[in-house]
């Protein structure tokens, strides 16, 4: 019995390393796609580097043509235009002339804004108020008076 107990707990303590990397996913060329079906072939996205691919049947094959990424071609476009502005603005300082409109000359680096500053109400912003309020109250009593009055007169 304790023989049996032994083989059993030894048969376990062998066998755990060997479950646990099985479990793991191996790291080969197998797993490092996944793949989408798409209206004309597939959607290809690499684990490693995260590019999407575009991939078709074609008459010699399969071909993979890399997707736009539309979202750093808009950011090279913007940080193109932010530098064209800045130069603009310099060469017509340069020349003495004034920079259109409201456009200040050192947008090129923005400033941290201070913090917008909380504004308290006047006291006499709080008189109008109160009297407001104890208008709309006296009316509310008011109203309430001569509900219970027309209510027990009938």
């Amino acid at each position: 019995m304790i023989r049996t107990a032994l083989f059993i707990a030894a048969g376990l303590t062998l066998a755990a390393p060997v479950a646990w990397a099985q479990g793991a996913p191996p790291e080969s060329e197998d797993n490092r796609y996944a793949f989408s079906r798409a209206d004309n072939g597939y959607l290809r996205l690499d684990g490693r580097t995260g590019q999407v691919s575009i991939c078709t049947r074609r008459p010699v094959g399969w071909a993979c043509q890399a997707a736009p990424d539309e979202r750093s071609a808009l950011e090279a476009e913007i940080a193109r235009l932010q530098g064209e502005n800045v130069a603009l603005k310099k060469e017509l300082l340069a020349h003495n002339l004034a920079l259109p409109g409201a456009v200040k000359p050192d947008q090129s680096a923005p400033r941290p804004e201070a913090p917008p500053r909380l504004q308290l109400p006047s006291d006499a912003d709080l008189d109008k108020v109160m009297g407001f309020m104890e208008k709309v109250w006296r009316r509310l009593v008011d109203m309430v008076v001569t509900l219970q009055k027309d209510l027990f007169k009938s």
